[in-house]
């Protein structure tokens, strides 16, 4: 079979890869019912999903024939190393310096991944990000996120 479209072929496959990991990582939680999901039933759901989702793809990609083949280009570094490093740091800085503090590096060291760097539109973000995280996480969902560095004694 000639695949006709490398883009959606490769990124039909990696949805499918991803999909059927993450399902089989959702089987070691408890799946409840659809009455009564349990923690496993919703990343399950989702990840199935995931996976049709790039079936799909991947066979348009061997069927539906495209301009020159779709060919696929090189890769972006700097956006890819940079999003992850601002994950890791995330990940780190959040329980040391709070949601408050946190959220805002996040979205300055995000920022710069793209080619257009504007510090308006970045602390702008940043604002709305942090009181929309605020207001989601910690007044909707109740959930227990630092909201001020550890240092600060709250």
């Amino acid at each position: 079979m000639k695949i006709k479209s490398q883009r959606d072929f490769w990124s039909g496959l990696m949805f499918v890869v991803v999909g059927v990991v993450f399902a089989v990582g959702a089987t070691n939680y408890s799946l409840g019912s659809s009455a009564r999901p349990g923690p496993g039933y919703f990343p399950l759901m989702l990840s199935v999903i995931m996976a049709i989702l790039g079936g799909i793809v991947l066979f348009k990609s061997l069927t539906i024939e495209t301009e020159g083949g779709d060919p696929i280009g090189a890769v972006a570094w700097r956006p890819l190393l940079v999003i992850v490093a601002a994950i890791a740091l995330f990940g780190f800085a959040l329980p040391r310096l709070g949601m408050v503090i946190t959220i805002p590096i996040l979205i300055v060291v995000t920022s710069f991944a793209g080619d257009e760097f504007h510090w308006k539109g970045v602390l702008l973000s940043a604002i709305v990000l942090t009181v929309g995280s605020w207001a989601i996480f910690i007044l909707g969902l109740k959930l227990v996120i630092p909201m001020w560095p550890s240092f600060f004694g709250a």
